[in-house]
């Protein structure tokens, strides 16, 4: 029989929970021994044994020297070539791999396994026509628009150097060299060569600053710190440190004056004067807030659903979810915190997280099976759109971006995730929404 060939099998399954199936699979006696006849076949051919021609070899000597690697392979072969005809034949879809038990099999019984599969729960939606919802009245204020604009205004503030006889203080930019030492000795991340800091702003271990108030550019001075107990570096937590520093300059941030140039030098379209700036500051944080409110009423919703659908989440699902975060975590710190604080932290995230990635999965399976029950479906024309989207965000060409997203596979969960978009809108255009304040 032809490797491509399924072997001859029987299977059955149980249900040991709503997320769980046991499919037990026999493989025949004959379909076994021929699986056995073609591995050591192929293994006669390509293993070269001292005092035996190539391919002579006796089947007892290669059972003697091989044995157990050929159980192995033919217990792999075997899963492989069944599994997926196992699942068909039963209809069991599974959502994560299966953990596979077996026995090592044996040329002459019937090779048995048992597969247990993480199967998505059998949901009962209530009637999502009404459900309860709360949305924050959005609302502005004109002090909030000032403030914005002022942050504006002090980003777009250039560093200009201060003159010799300056002082620091609050609002100066220092650039700083500086060695830390704890009981004499250096110690991890005390040390550093340029760093630029503001006085005042409160970012600093507390003790620096003060010890560097009215300091001139040049000047050297010795400062003493106690780290607090909460301080993010364990081994630092409580220690006493005594910093060398020399204060390479001292610089001061140049705030231009609120007036149409201002407003005209940030080169945004349609924006010619102060009064046109202000309407789009105003126009974009309301759009920030009807966001916020969106994703306020569609968290309600959900935890509307959530209230009346109990179900149990498959564990496999909440495990790969919360793999991904964590992953996209050590990717993204990796290079900035030291490798035994961050696996320490990630242990700790593996924990604190793993509510958040349930949640997630939780939502994920309910919107499914309201855009399933209401033949919600995101079309080609829908995934077209958001690619250029997010092209247009990125600066990229959509074609690009789209040739990206197909050579990474990333495009079913791009159409997923805009089905659970309108699944979401579904229900938003159908509850009972009550305003509330907050935003």
């Amino acid at each position: 029989m032809p490797e491509t060939e399924t072997p001859a099998f029987s299977v059955s399954a149980s249900e040991r929970s709503p997320v769980l199936r046991t499919l037990a699979v026999e493989v025949e006696e004959n379909e076994v021994r021929d699986a056995f006849e073609r591995a050591y076949r192929d293994l006669a051919k390509s293993v070269r044994i001292k005092g035996f021609r190539p391919g002579r070899a006796p089947r007892a000597v290669l059972e003697r020297l091989y044995g157990a690697s050929i159980r192995e392979e033919v217990e792999r072969q075997l899963v492989n070539r069944t599994f997926a005809a196992a699942v068909d034949r039963t209809g069991v879809v599974p959502v994560v791999e299966p953990d596979i038990e077996a026995e090592p099999p044996q040329p002459d019984r019937a090779f048995r396994y048992k597969a247990a599969v993480e199967v998505k729960p059998r949901l009962e939606l209530p009637e999502l026509e009404g459900l309860p919802a709360r949305r924050p009245v959005v609302q502005l204020r004109d002090d909030e628009v000032e403030s914005e604009l002022e942050a504006l205004r002090q980003r777009r503030a250039p560093l200009e150097d201060e003159p010799e006889e300056a002082l620091a203080g609050r609002g100066s930019i220092l650039t700083l060299d500086y060695t830390g030492r704890i009981d004499g000795r250096p110690f991890e991340g005390g040390r550093a060569e340029g760093a630029q800091v503001e006085f005042g702003a409160g970012r600093l271990v507390a003790g620096f600053e003060e010890g560097l108030e009215g300091a001139r550019g040049g000047e050297s001075r010795e400062v003493r710190v106690t780290f607090p107990d909460d301080y993010p570096a364990p081994d630092l937590r409580g220690k006493a440190a005594v910093f060398d520093v020399h204060v390479r300059a001292l610089q001061r941030r140049r705030v231009p004056v609120l007036d149409d140039a201002f407003a005209r030098d940030l080169g945004e379209e349609g924006v010619a004067t102060l009064e046109q700036l202000r309407a789009r500051l105003r126009e974009m944080l309301h759009a920030r807030r009807e966001r916020a409110a969106d994703e306020a009423l569609h968290r309600s919703l959900l935890d509307a659903l959530i209230e009346r659908v109990p179900f149990e989440v498959p564990p496999g699902l909440v495990e790969r979810r919360l793999s991904r975060r964590l992953a996209g975590a050590h990717d993204e710190l990796e290079k900035v915190m030291e490798h035994d604080e961050l696996h320490a932290r990630l242990d700790e995230w593996r924990v604190a997280w793993r509510p958040d990635a349930e949640r997630e999965v939780r939502e994920t399976l309910l919107l499914e099976a309201v855009a399933e029950r209401q033949g919600i479906e995101a079309d080609d024309a829908a995934v077209a759109t958001r690619v250029e989207r997010l092209a247009r965000d990125q600066g990229m060409a959509p074609d690009r971006l789209r040739a990206l997203y197909e050579e990474r596979g990333l495009l079913p969960g791009l159409r997923a995730r805009l089905r659970e978009e309108r699944a979401l809108e579904f229900l938003a255009s159908r509850a009972k929404v009550e305003a509330t304040s907050g935003t």
